[in-house]
């Protein structure tokens, strides 16, 4: 079963022994996601090496991606719940020593004052309780209860329809990208990215330290929907971050803003990812929600490259069935396209992007086995994903670093090879292809690679039969 969707399973304690690790990585884990909001330094890199072992051991090809906490507003810590109900009055404060009156909760950041208005609402982790508020003092907001519930410590908080004037990058999130940086992981996935210029400015640290880690942004605020088309050109990826988005914004938006980013990231050729609650009842329950199950194939019929699982991996109940159904339903949504031979990509008047298209047409004319691709950065390799031909994409490169990074486009399963002289790479890579049984004799496959010409380089689209 070949999937052009590419999966990102988050690790949790769970999924981070050896054996649960292996078992994701056999039910078609791309990539591992390791959330610095949770966990240790030491938690993290010893489930990150476990991942290196098994990509050097049983040859797999897992990306590691690490995900900064990012600027929050939190509650701080309550000695004991605080349930409140409809028309309930509460208090969050940054006054530390105010914390202990009646309906009292402290909030970690100092700007809240001045960034909410009477008459904002807040919400309690992304709208469990939604909170209005009535009235503000120098270090105080008094706030409406709107919903019933149990308040408890340490809750993410959202003033909805603003973003909160807080640090890009906090000092937590640059020391957790120090640690990326020392345990060479493949991608960064930075919270609540707001502009391109922060983008650049992380990008510009990372080549200062020497590292190729690609940034992915996430989209995941109202500021970051303003200023969409500059993050994706500054950004090596994109991940529509829905939970914190669905708090900042209209939740009826969200649909609308997800579609809007997949197909901007396409245009633009950068990797996209749809993330959060994809199978959340999966946490708790051993099959999903129909309504779920709809949503995995609308991002998946929507071309996205990656779709993500957070909590159902990392600490659900039912984690490799919910990599199965995620996986089962991905495949069957790309199914349903197949028949369709049109490109869905604008054409471009660069040379290597029209080549590119030329061979994913091409192949889906004739119905190829497959498109090869030589690639030295992953170019070309990805100029080939996102023209989103039908057949699976094999790109060979001479660059580990490359290939992992290879995890994460759609439809792309990278090998690391050695390019040689072209006509004798050719023969070595079908070779290879064949001893995997993935091609056969008889087979026609697509080559997009380059040939000598009077002595100089030529790229080119070849159409070979199998021998």
């Amino acid at each position: 079963m070949y999937r052009h969707t590419k999966i990102i399973c988050t690790i949790g304690p769970n999924t981070c022994e050896p054996k649960n690790l292996l078992d994701l990585a056999i039910g078609g884990m791309n990539i591992a996601r390791l959330n610095m909001s949770h966990g240790s330094h030491q938690w993290h890199a010893e489930a990150i090496s476990r991942i290196k072992e098994l990509n050097k051991k049983d040859n797999f090809n897992i990306g590691i991606m690490i995900d900064t906490k990012g600027p929050e507003i939190r509650t701080g810590d309550l000695k004991q719940p605080l349930e409140v109900t409809i028309g309930d009055q509460i208090i969050l404060t940054i006054d530390r020593k105010l914390e202990k009156e009646v309906n009292t909760i402290e909030v970690n950041y100092d700007g809240f004052i001045e960034d909410v208005e009477v008459d904002d609402l807040v919400l309690i982790d992304s709208g469990i309780i939604t909170l209005k508020v009535v009235s503000k003092t120098k270090t105080t907001v008094s706030l409406a209860v709107l919903d019933d519930g149990v308040i408890t410590s340490r809750r993410h908080l959202n003033i909805k329809s603003k973003s909160a004037n807080l640090p890009a990058i906090t000092d937590k999130d640059w020391l957790d990208i120090d640690f990326a940086i020392t345990q060479e992981a493949d991608f960064i996935a930075l919270s609540f990215t707001n502009n391109g210029q922060v983008v650049s400015e992380l990008k510009k640290y990372l080549q200062q330290n020497k590292s190729e880690i690609k940034v992915v942004s996430k989209v995941e605020s109202t500021d970051a929907v303003k200023n969409l088309e500059s993050i994706i050109d500054h950004s090596d990826g994109i991940m529509v971050a829905r939970g914190d988005l669905g708090a900042e914004l209209p939740i009826e938006d969200v649909p609308i803003i997800q579609k809007q980013i997949v197909k901007l990231c396409r245009k633009a050729g950068k990797p996209v990812i749809v993330a959060t609650q994809l199978l959340e009842s999966m946490m708790h329950n051993p099959t999903p929600t129909r309504a779920e199950v709809t949503d995995v194939f609308c991002a998946v019929n929507q071309r996205a490259d990656a779709i993500m699982m957070s909590g159902e991996t990392a600490n659900g109940k039912y984690p490799l069935k919910a990599l199965a159904v995620m996986s089962k339903v991905a495949y069957r949504a790309e199914q349903t396209f197949k028949e369709d031979k049109r490109i869905l990509v604008d054409n471009s008047e660069e040379p290597k992007n029209e080549i590119c298209l030329g061979a994913s047409i091409i192949a889906n004319n004739i119905e190829a086995k497959a498109i090869i691709v030589f690639t030295k950065k992953g170019i070309t390799a990805s100029l080939v994903a996102q023209c989103r031909p039908n057949c699976p994409i094999f790109a060979f490169t001479d660059s580990n670093e490359v290939k992992k990074q290879l995890s994460l486009y759609w439809g792309i399963t990278a090998f690391e090879i050695q390019l040689g002289e072209p006509e004798s790479t050719i023969t070595q890579t079908i070779e290879l292809l064949k001893n995997k049984n993935i091609l056969k004799v008889g087979e026609s496959v697509v080559l997009v690679s380059d040939i000598i010409v009077s002595e100089e380089l030529v790229d080119t689209v070849q159409v070979r039969e199998v021998k």
